[in-house]
This record gives C-alpha cells, structure tokens and sequence, in this order.
C-alpha cells in the first residue's frame, strides 16, 4: 500500500532555534538529538524522531515569512508532485535531496498555503499519533476550502471524509487518507487577522497531542507563548488550544482523543 499523503516530519523554521529548543523541550517534555548534516537538530519524542528545527532562510525572511511549522507529507515521488503542482497553479520554492534521507520540495498550493512534499529514500515508520508529544491534527485556513481541498486530492491523495457548519464561520471540511482523519480546512471569514495583525494569509496550523493538557498550557504561558484561541472544546469532545511561541511561531497543542 502506498504511503502517499501521510505526515512523516515537522520542521520548524526559526528565527532563533536554541529559544525554540528551549521552549518546545519544557512545554512538550521532546529531547533533542543532532542531525548528521548540517546544522540542525531533531526533536525526539517517545516514539522516535518528529521532526526538527533550523534557522529560517534569509531568502523567506527577505520574503516576509515568520518562524513556522512546515510540515512534510509523503508522495510517491516529488519530481512527478512538483510537476503536477505547477500544472494546479502551484508554486515551487525549493526541491532538493538530503543525502541518505530522501528527496523534498517546499511548495506553496494555489492559494498560498505553504507545505512540503517529500519522498524517503528507505521507509519511516508511523507513529500512534493519539500518544502524547505527537502531531495529530493539521488545520488549514485558506481563501477557497472547496478549491484546496481539490489541489490536494491529486497531490496528495486525501479524502474528504465529512464536514460540519460552524455557522457565521463557515463549512469546515474533514479530510484524510484511507477513512482516517488527519485534519480540517476552512475558508477563512471576513477580518480574521494573522497574529502580527493584518490580513491571515492561507496557511497551516499542526497541533500537537499532549496528555497533560492543562500543564503543558501552563507551561507554554511561563515560557512566553501568546494564546490566540482556547482553550475550548472541539465536536467529538477534545479540547484544543492555539498558540504562538515566542519566536512567532504557531502552534496547537489537543488532548488526546476519546478512548474508542
């Protein structure tokens, strides 16, 4: 079976990595451990590796772009994907391999969105995503839900798998791949603002499970993180709340979800 359109890494491009490391260990409980190339480090959860952390480029810098979390999806092979992204309106930023680790590109999808898609060159291995320290659920906000939702579908082969009215917010689409949810997207209502203010431009939210919810809420508040919504309950009974670090980058932390 192929693995095309499962998350397999979280990389969080920073202004400053060793406040991040700082903030991400003492509100998750992740350990760090160094990557054989270049200058970056991995964090660790009780699974294994999730993703990592570098500096943010000069060149997305000079573009504007803060400290976030990018994440990576599994495709069967990025050459054919970056193609097919540029014939569905997308753009490329940079596709590159990463030696005895695999091949990636940074896309952005047609209405802005930026995500990465990456083929290994051996096999990952899935996490239980419902484990605490995990990434769980990924949320995009964007300008037309219904038109992203299809780039993704031939990028990635993700399902719709349901949706619910949230009223004056709008539809929020469910999605996954092989009938398991891995995320929503939205299209965004009128005036709602990105955390330095200003219009929010399409983008992605990854949250993270944490067992001890209220703690690591606590936590993130002692190091500096800003609240930009929640805590609150979500449909199905979980509770969420969205964060910036202090570097400026967003975040979610979930509790896990209901035993079955």
């Amino acid at each position: 079976m192929t693995n095309t359109g499962r998350f397999v890494w979280y990389e969080l491009l920073s202004t400053d990595p060793k406040g991040s490391i700082e903030f991400y260990t003492h509100v998750t409980g992740w350990t760090t451990q160094p990557f054989e190339h270049g200058d970056y480090t991995m964090f660790v959860g009780s699974q294994g590796p999730v993703g990592g952390v570098t500096q943010l480029p000069e060149e997305a810098r000079a573009m504007g772009a803060p400290t976030h979390w990018q994440a990576n999806v599994e495709v069967a092979d990025v050459d054919q994907t970056v193609a097919l992204v540029k014939e569905l309106g997308g753009k490329i930023y940079v596709a590159e391999d990463v030696p005895a680790v695999g091949r990636f590109a940074v896309i952005a999808d047609a209405q802005g969105a930026v995500i990465s898609v990456f083929t290994p060159s051996r096999d990952m291995p899935s996490h239980d995503v419902s484990k605490s320290g995990e990434f769980s659920w990924h949320e995009l906000y964007t300008t037309d839900h219904e038109a992203a939702f299809a780039f993704y579908h031939r990028v990635a082969g993700w399902e719709r798998l349901g949706e619910f009215d949230m009223g004056p917010m709008g539809k929020y689409l469910l999605w996954g791949r092989n009938g398991k949810q891995l995320g929503g997207m939205m299209t965004m209502p009128p005036g709602m603002t990105a955390p330095g203010g200003g219009p929010l431009p399409p983008s992605w939210m990854c949250y993270i499970t944490m067992s001890d919810f209220d703690a690591a809420f606590e936590r993130a508040k002692s190091r500096g993180a800003t609240v930009l919504n929640g805590p609150m309950e979500v449909p199905g009974g979980q509770r969420i709340v969205q964060l910036l670090d202090p570097q400026g980058g967003a975040f979610a932390l979930v509790t896990p979800p209901a035993a079955p």
